[in-house]
């Protein structure tokens, strides 16, 4: 297994393990590690996302007016937000979610 110059003899003289290592993968016997995809990478979080973690009502109307003021979500969402949490509750948005959710959902 000549490379650009350097021997077989060489190779194994200067770099046994990583010949060996080579000739393993290129029989099949020792494959590289299989990667680890991290599935919440890049996961931003939504309004809904913060409201399923509040605990009340009064929680999640905080939350709608801070999202609000910072200009993160528009009047009328806003509106809308706050006529359902005011009608059906916080939990109509879903179950609350524990601390650790996201590390369950995308561990």
């Amino acid at each position: 297994m000549p490379m650009r110059g350097v021997s077989e003899k060489e190779l194994k003289k200067n770099f046994p393990h990583l010949l060996k290592e080579l000739e393993e993968r290129k029989s099949g016997k020792n494959k590289p590690p299989k990667m680890k995809i991290d599935k919440g990478r890049g996961y931003d979080p939504s309004i809904l996302d913060f409201l399923k973690r509040c605990d009340n009502d009064r929680e999640a109307l905080e939350i709608v007016d801070y999202l609000e003021r910072r200009g993160e979500i528009t009047k009328a969402y806003a509106t809308s937000l706050r006529t359902r949490i005011k009608e059906e509750g916080v939990r109509s948005f879903g179950e609350k979610r524990a601390p650790g959710h996201y590390f369950r959902e995308f561990g």
